[in-house]
């Protein structure tokens, strides 16, 4: 947990979200692990801060649904459960086959060529093998496509979802053996998109979403088998 704590403590931000975003980063990144206890003390010491940045940090972590508050034991990392990743990708397939069907009616020139270096961008991060770079360029080329539909209330809708969305996104993310497929998935979506085929991008955006299922669900049960 130090490296990334060292790391993210240089960045120029305001303290409470240097706090927020080293330790939304170490559950993101597995180092601190699901049902591993958050203690104030150790983490204001850990980062040499006062106990209040870390209680205003994991405040924030719990409305992302990353923290939960457990009666006389305080916050916990949340457990990545099958139930409530089911949840999340159940509503983020309506949102997304929604998002792309519009997009396709909608998109202008500008923002073709905006997801096609988007598609590029992704997979030039795929090649490095740096997840967070890979997630990043993942949530640009989603964002551009939401963008496209002109829909003020859907942007709202999808903005209220990702934080909840990114914690199966960087699961699924850090499964390399998945890494091609996401490539190819990505420029079947943009490939649809940009040429106004609706059936070839929904056919796309959903075996992007039920891959990504099927791939979380996999390593859930590969943890839960691990712990057994």
């Amino acid at each position: 947990m130090g490296s990334i704590f060292q790391q993210e403590m240089d960045e120029y931000l305001p303290l409470r979200d240097v706090v927020f975003k080293t330790l939304r980063q170490g559950i993101l990144t597995g180092e601190l692990k699901p049902g591993e206890r958050l203690m104030e003390i150790h983490l204001a010491n850990k980062l040499g801060v006062s106990r209040t940045p870390i209680r205003e940090a994991i405040r924030k972590l719990e409305l992302e649904g990353l923290v939960t508050m457990i009666p006389r034991r305080g916050a916990e990392v949340a457990q990545i459960t099958e139930k409530s990743m089911k949840d999340v990708l159940e509503v983020r397939k309506v949102l997304d086959n929604l998002s792309v069907e519009l997009a396709c009616d909608r998109i202008t020139e500008e923002e073709k060529e905006l997801l096609q270096n988007a598609c590029v961008d992704f997979e030039d991060a795929v090649k490095t093998g740096d997840f967070s770079m890979i997630a990043k360029t993942d949530v640009a080329f989603h964002d551009i496509i939401v963008a496209a539909t002109r829909n003020i209330r859907l942007s709202q809708m999808v903005n209220n979802l990702a934080e909840q969305m990114y914690r199966y996104r960087f699961e699924y993310i850090k499964d390399s053996s998945q890494h091609s497929r996401l490539v190819q998935e990505h420029k079947e979506i943009c490939s649809g998109i940009v040429n106004g085929d609706k059936e070839k991008a929904l056919e796309a955006i959903e075996a992007h979403i039920d891959n990504q299922e099927i791939a979380v669900l996999n390593q859930i049960r590969l943890d839960r088998e691990k712990k057994a």
